[in-house]
């Protein structure tokens, strides 16, 4: 088994980029070929192994298919990196002189899983990166960390990939982004790489996804790039050609590092970005909330019972107001906020 001495995710707006699946030869290593003659991606990334939400559907080609990775390797001099859930999938990877693993989201959830990784990785120094559990639970993110460094394993990033939402959302995953900012300032010395293909899942939303990673000052892109995205046999529809790659990625604007006096800009527009993140958040929370209260509008109007509801209304000024205390808020923005948000609830229901 082959061991990696040295971390090759330090550089700072590291890309990532391959298909969402290896699905044969001639996939792999055309799209490699596209990914290295546009000259943009450092590390190619391929699906070996394919956990699905449901049996019956493509699970990858499996341990075949990392000879083809390796081929892609030696003729472009892309790294190359694979998803990896078993001790298995570990050894036959480093076989076959992987650069980069990295966990999952559904495999971070679970510390047995994880800790069986680490364990098989104890004694090398591979670099090793670690998605985001689909929860958001911050405490299951550090822990699948911890469990790697307990062994050993120095040359750790993360990933950003989206949390699993039961509300509607224009996104697959929604990125809850004061998830991975707090991640970034309890361990700031580890890389975080934004994955916005499986945040959006589609192309449409890509740019706007990769441009506040880069206004948080995340360090990488893994994206999913495939030669054919019409034909791929998972998740075709947030998948782009490299040639498409290339031209988001010239789209964006890089933020430079600043230093000396430009320090207190660059904290001033960090916080301001992370107040943009907050206030999309709150849009969609408001915007949520006024679909439940349409439903319950009509509702109301099937049983022919008025709008206004008075003795409602006073408990949900009550139990906000005692909330709002807790957390230290001024009771009477608080009343006005809940104010604004009744009399647009009212609106809406008297419009059904």
């Amino acid at each position: 088994m082959s061991t990696k001495n040295a971390s090759i995710i330090t550089k700072k707006n590291i890309i990532l980029a391959g298909p969402c699946s290896a699905e044969s030869e001639e996939q792999l290593i055309t799209t490699a070929q596209q990914l290295a003659r546009e000259g943009k991606t450092d590390i190619l990334r391929a699906g070996i192994w394919k956990p699905r939400t449901s049996p019956g559907q493509f699970e990858g080609i499996g341990t075949r298919a990392l000879s083809w990775l390796l081929k892609a390797k030696e003729q472009t001099g892309l790294a190359t990196a694979v998803e990896v859930a078993t001790p298995k999938h570990i050894e036959d990877a480093l076989n076959f002189d992987v650069d980069v693993l990295w966990v999952g989201a559904r495999t971070t959830v679970n510390p047995f899983s994880v800790q069986q990784l680490a364990d098989a990785l104890r004694g090398t120094n591979q670099t090793i990166l670690i998605k985001n559990p689909v929860n958001t639970d911050i405490k299951l993110w550090i822990g699948a960390v911890e469990r790697f460094q307990k062994v050993g394993i120095t040359n750790i990033g993360l990933i950003h990939r989206g949390f699993t939402s039961y509300s509607e959302s224009v996104y697959r995953n929604p990125p809850v982004w004061q998830i991975p900012i707090e991640m970034k300032r309890l361990l700031p010395e580890l890389p975080m790489i934004i994955d916005p293909s499986h945040i959006c899942g589609n192309r449409e939303n890509l740019k706007s996804i990769v441009q506040k990673s880069v206004d948080l000052d995340y360090d990488g892109i893994m994206i999913e790039t495939h030669c054919a995205p019409e034909q791929a046999l998972t998740d075709k529809a947030q998948q782009i050609r490299p040639r498409e790659l290339s031209e988001l990625l010239e789209q964006i604007i890089w933020k430079r590092a600043t230093n000396g006096n430009e320090d207190f800009i660059h904290q001033l527009s960090y916080l301001r970005e992370e107040i943009n993140q907050l206030d999309d958040d709150l849009l969609q929370l408001l915007a949520n909330r006024m679909q439940i209260s349409q439903r319950i509008g009509t509702i109301k109007k099937e049983h022919n019972t008025t709008v206004l509801q008075s003795n409602r209304w006073a408990e949900v000024i009550d139990r906000n107001l005692i909330k709002a205390q807790k957390l230290a808020l001024d009771e009477s923005f608080v009343r006005q906020y809940l104010e604004a948000i009744h009399l647009e609830s009212i609106r809406r229901q008297n419009l059904l």
